[in-house]
């Protein structure tokens, strides 16, 4: 069985990602290139998006171990950055130069990576 490395070097950067907002979402928050605490509705927000984060890279991570197709947690994966480009677009002038690089380039890595791996080939598995 060949393993769909793409999927799990991709779902596992999401996975790690995610659990780094949930074990401590200050400081990965900081990592995103915020340098500023944010109030507690927004640390509200940090968590949710690291167990989004977590699940859909974990679900990436089983799908490519039990050589399945990766493709819709690809797809859910670049949505979940088109998501949060999207809204980050909307106070896009409130960033500062590190949140727009790192987040807002991040997101816009996330979803062409995620359409790739949404529309590319299907794997032939040996079964």
């Amino acid at each position: 069985m060949a393993l769909d490395r793409a999927a799990l070097v991709a779902g596992g950067i999401r996975l790690t990602s995610g659990i780094s907002f949930l074990v401590d979402p200050l400081r990965a928050n900081r990592l995103w290139g915020d340098p500023g605490d944010p109030p507690p509705t927004a640390r509200l927000l940090l968590r949710s998006m690291g167990y989004r984060d977590a699940l859909i890279g974990a679900m990436l991570v089983a799908a490519a171990l039990q050589d399945r197709d990766t493709r819709g947690w690809f797809l859910a994966s670049g949505g979940a950055d088109a998501a949060d480009l999207i809204g980050g677009l909307s106070v896009h002038d409130q960033l500062g130069r590190s949140q727009k690089a790192i987040g807002l380039g991040g997101a816009v890595v996330g979803i062409g990576v995620g359409l790739w791996g949404a529309v590319r080939r299907p794997r032939r598995t040996g079964a």
